[in-house]
Formats: C-alpha cells, structure tokens, sequence
C-alpha cells in the first residue's frame, strides 16, 4: 500500500479488515437466502432470518455508540470479530431454525451487499485520524468504501463456487452452499488477527473517554444527528426491500438465474459501484457533498424503480447494473459529512446513533418484503423501495443544503 503513504499504518490495517471483511460478506450475501429457500424455509421465515441479521448491526451499533471509548475501541472491534466467526460456524454446522435466529442475532452476517454492521460505526470514527492531511478526509472515505467494495465483487464471485463443487465432487446444492460457511468463519478469524495489530493511537484521549455520550453532544450537532437519522432511516427503510439477497432472490426466481450467473452479475455490479466512490469524491469536491448525494441518488432510484417492469434478463441485467454505478455514490459522502459537521469527540456517537437509525429501520423491511412479494408480486419491493428512497433525497436536499462542512465554506 505504498500509494497510500498519506495513510497511517493503523488506516491501512482497518482497510485491510474491511478488504477480508467484506469478502466473506459477498458471497454470503448472494447465498444466505437461496440456502434458506432449499433448506425449506419459504419466504416470510426467509425474510425474519434476514431481519435477525440486521437486528444485530442495531444493537451492536447501539453499544459501540456509547461504550466503545469507555471500553476501547480495539476491544469492541475483536469482540464483534470473534462473534461473526461463531455465527459462521453455527451455520455451517445446523439447519435448526432457533439456532439461526439466534446466530444471525449474535454474528455480523452482512446480507445487503453493503457494509451496515457493527464494524462501521467504530471504523469510520477512526479513519479521520488516519489521515495525515484533513483534505484527505473524503478520499480516505472513497478508498474504506472502494476497497470494501471491491473485495466484495471478489467474494461475490465465489458464490459460484458451490455449483462447481457440485459438478466436480457431486454433492447437493446445500452440501456444497455450507463450504462458504466455513470460509465465512475463516475470514473472520483473520480479521480477529489484524484487529490484534490496532495501535493504542486509534482510542480518543483519556481525558476525553467520558465524553462520549449523548448528554455531552452539543446541542447544534445534536440537532444535525437527529435530522440525519431521521432521513437516513427512511433512507434505510427503502433500502431493506432491494438488499442484495433479495435482489438476488429475484434474480433466481423470476429469471431462473444460476449461482455462477449471479455471481458474475453481482461482482460486476460491485466493480462499478467501486469505482463511482472515486468519482463521487472528484464530484463532492467540486459541488458539495450534499449535492453530490442527492443528484447522484435520485436517478439510481428511478432505475430502481424500472427494474421492476424489465421484461427481460438481459434488460434486466443492463438497468440494475447502470444502477448500481449510481446507487452507491452517496456512501463515502454521506460518511464524511457525518464525521465533518460534529466535534472529534462526537463522531463515534453520530456515526452509530445515525447508522443504528438506519439499521432500525432497515431492519424491519425484509420480513414486509417477504410479505409483498407473497401478497403483491415478486417486483414490487422495488417500486416501493424506490418511491421512499426518492422521498430521502428531497429531504437531504431540502434540510440540509445550507449546512456545509467547514472545507467547504
């Protein structure tokens, strides 16, 4: 990482947790529901499954918000790495029901093809001070995303891997699906190891430890978080209807679409989504951060909504993909206007009370998913999840276009 010598060596360690994190996150993505579906389970238990894991990244983000400068921020991130090894583990080794729940409850399994869990509240606190020239600050948080995104595309390819265990050591679909399950948990245990490297620089001071809390956020950037959250849980409601599996899912049922295929898809679609963080940041940079989450936004959510009324694969393929190389654009901007407009001392609270906002509400729309797609039709989360992203960005825009950084004043 030579090119990122702007970069401090704790940056380059948590880049590299998110690369191995992130990974596991992709394949697992594209597999955890269509597993579901062939161990039995239809698609309302599919979706309380989905809602489980990300019920996890709400109350582990909740902790992180106020305990991880009391306990250390080290501390927190080797604990939630060691939780998403067991949770991989209990996967790989039982079909039992209450054992999933209770594993997607405790572990960090991702299922939304973005990072949402309890790691990225701690980190994006962190990655401010990694940075040795605060201009750098929106492309530290282009470089986390993209190289999270990347390592994604990657693990999302080795979804593939299961049909080709099939076809070269005939075992069955779920038999061969496990194998990631146990390369999840590996994974894992690799981020518990660069975790242990962490030095004592990424904790904010001693004298400072206590102040994290939200009697000790001042009252302008109290009101700065509250707006955001709200947003960005509408945001994140919208969101839970067209996460990755259940794209995926509806990729395999309406298409027919095979494991390989998919993985190809998704991994293509990770690719444009990386480089656009590059992109948003050259734009951020000439328009503003609010402007460039809001106008890069809006016409990924009405390519959203058309994805619904494809009528065929190809078609299908060409809009989510064009899509996805909008969609993602106001990630690494909105992560840094969070951490712009607070106090050092405040950007663990805002970063998890403003991500726990939208894992609440995230949280809650794979099950209703599943409960359209039964009662509506299997499109329709799309439209809905496209309408209500629209209706985030006119509130972005409308709230907050007037409050700027101090870099941009």
């Amino acid at each position: 990482m030579a090119f990122l010598d702007w970069v401090s060596r704790d940056g380059k360690l948590l880049l590299t947790a998110r690369i191995v994190r992130t990974f596991s996150y992709g394949f697992l993505s594209i597999v955890l529901a269509i597993y579901l579906k062939l161990i039995g389970f239809d698609e309302i238990l599919i979706g309380i499954v989905l809602t489980a894991t990300l019920a996890n990244s709400v109350i582990f983000n909740l902790f992180a918000s106020f305990y991880a400068d009391r306990f250390g921020r080290k501390k927190i991130l080797i604990i939630y790495a060691v939780l998403m090894a067991i949770s991989g583990t209990i996967f790989l080794l039982t079909n039992n029901y209450a054992a999933l729940i209770a594993s997607a409850l405790i572990g960090t399994i991702n299922v939304t093809g973005t990072e949402v869990g309890a790691f990225l509240s701690i980190e994006q606190a962190i990655l401010p001070q990694t940075v040795k020239d605060i201009k750098k600050r929106n492309t530290i948080f282009a470089v986390y995303n993209m190289a999270g995104t990347f390592a994604m595309s990657a693990g999302v390819l080795l979804s593939g891997l299961p049909q080709f265990i099939q076809k070269t050591y005939g075992l069955n679909q779920i038999e061969s699906i496990r194998f990631l399950f146990l390369f999840y948990s590996i994974c894992a245990a690799i981020v518990v190891g660069i975790y242990f490297f962490l030095s004592k620089k990424i904790e904010l001071e001693v004298r400072d430890a206590k102040t994290t809390s939200v009697r000790s956020i001042s009252q302008k950037s109290k009101g700065i978080i509250a707006k955001l959250s709200s947003l960005f849980a509408v945001d994140s409601f919208a969101g839970g209807f067209v996460i990755q599996s259940i794209v995926s899912f509806w990729f395999f049922s309406k298409f027919g679409a095979d494991l390989i295929t998919l993985s190809y898809i998704f991994s293509i679609a990770g690719v444009l989504t990386a480089f656009s963080f590059l992109v948003a940041t050259k734009i951020a940079y000439k328009i503003g951060l609010i402007n460039t989450m809001v106008f890069t936004h809006i016409p990924s959510n009405i390519l959203l909504i058309l994805l619904a009324f494809a009528p065929t694969f190809p078609i299908a393929i060409g809009i989510y993909l064009a899509r996805m190389g909008l969609s993602q654009m106001d990630v690494p901007t909105r992560q840094s206007y969070i951490v712009a407009v607070v106090n050092e001392d405040e950007r663990i609270a805002a970063a998890g009370i403003t991500n726990t906002s939208r894992n609440i509400a995230q949280a809650a729309s794979p099950s209703l998913a599943g409960v359209i797609i039964q009662s509506l039709s299997l499109s329709a989360p799309f439209v809905v999840g496209g309408l209500l992203k629209i209706v985030y960005d006119i509130g972005v825009y409308v709230n907050f276009r007037k409050i700027k950084p101090p870099d941009e004043k």
